[in-house]
C-alpha cells in the first residue's frame, strides 16, 4: 500500500501524521456520506484508511501479520447500523486518533527517535485538536473557552485535568467571571500574577494551598479540590474517572 515510505525525521512523520489526518477528518465530516455508505456491515472486517496524500480509502486489513504499519481498528462497518450515526462516527474518530498516534511512535521506534524528538513530535502532534474533537464539535467549543482566557498564557487549569467534568470546566469559568466566592474560580491554574488571587483555594486532605505546576482533582461530590497526590490519584487515572468521589464523601455512602 506505502511500500518504501519511510519519513526518517520528527518533521517528516509529523507531516505524515497532518496528512492522514486531514484524509481522517474528511472522511468523517466533508465525506461523509461516500463514507458511510462504504461502510456497509454485510461486507467484511473493513478498516478507515488516511494516507500522507490527504487521501482515504474504506478497504481490508493488510493480509500479512504483523503488517508493515500499525493498522486502524477493525470491523468498523459492523456497528454501523446498530448505534446513532453520530456516536458511531465519534467511535471511529476515536480508534482513528489511536491509529494516527500508533503509526507517528512506530515511524520514531523504528528510525531510534531520542527522547527529546519522541516530546517534540508528540508535542507538535498535542497542538492540533484530535479527530475527535473535529467530528464533535469540542474543538470549536475549546477554542471560545481558550480565548475567553486568552490573556493568561498557561490555560493549564485543574479543572482540565478531569476531562470528563467540562461541566465543572464551565462552572470554573463562569465562578471565575461572576467574582463567586471571593473570586477563587475554582482554582483556574493561571499565571503567576493570579497566584494570590487563588491562593485560596486549599487541598481538602493537606489543607496546603493549589501551586501551578502541581495535578488537582475536585470531587463531584463535595466540590473540593485536592492534590492528586493526597488522594493517590494520577492524572493518568484520572482520565477515566466519569465522576471522581474524594475519600470522606466514599465513606459517607459506603456507612449503612
Amino acid at each position: 500500500m506505502e511500500a518504501g515510505y519511510n519519513p526518517r525525521t520528527v518533521e517528516e512523520v509529523f507531516r505524515d501524521f497532518k496528512g492522514r489526518r486531514a484524509a481522517l477528518i474528511k472522511a468523517l465530516t466533508t465525506d461523509v456520506e461516500e463514507f458511510y455508505q462504504q461502510c456497509d456491515p454485510e461486507k467484511e472486517n473493513l478498516c478507515l484508511y488516511g494516507f500522507p496524500s490527504e487521501q482515504w480509502e474504506v478497504n481490508l486489513p493488510a493480509e500479512e501479520v504483523p503488517p508493515e504499519l500499525p493498522e486502524p481498528a477493525l470491523g468498523i462497518n459492523f456497528a454501523r447500523d446498530g448505534m446513532q450515526e453520530k456516536d458511531w462516527l465519534s467511535l471511529v474518530a476515536v480508534h482513528s486518533d489511536a491509529w494516527l498516534l500508533a503509526v507517528a511512535f512506530y515511524f520514531g521506534a523504528r528510525f531510534g527517535f531520542d527522547k527529546a524528538d519522541r516530546k517534540r513530535l508528540f508535542n507538535m502532534i498535542n497542538d492540533l485538536p484530535t479527530i475527535f474533537e473535529v467530528v464533535t464539535g469540542m474543538a470549536k467549543k475549546q477554542g471560545k473557552e481558550k480565548s475567553s482566557v486568552s490573556n493568561h498564557s498557561s490555560t493549564k487549569s485543574k479543572s482540565n485535568s478531569k476531562r470528563g467534568s467540562e461541566s465543572k470546566y464551565t462552572k470554573a469559568m463562569q465562578s471565575k467571571d461572576e467574582d463567586d466566592e471571593g473570586g477563587a474560580g475554582l482554582g483556574l491554574g493561571l499565571e503567576d500574577e493570579d497566584e494570590e488571587e487563588h491562593g485560596d483555594t486549599l487541598c481538602g486532605a493537606c489543607g496546603e494551598s493549589y501551586a501551578a505546576d502541581e495535578f488537582w482533582i475536585c470531587c463531584d461530590i463535595c466540590e473540593k479540590w485536592f492534590h492528586g497526590k493526597c488522594v493517590k490519584i494520577t492524572p493518568a487515572r484520572a482520565e477515566h474517572i466519569k465522576q471522581y468521589k474524594c475519600p470522606s464523601c466514599s465513606n459517607k455512602r459506603a456507612r449503612p
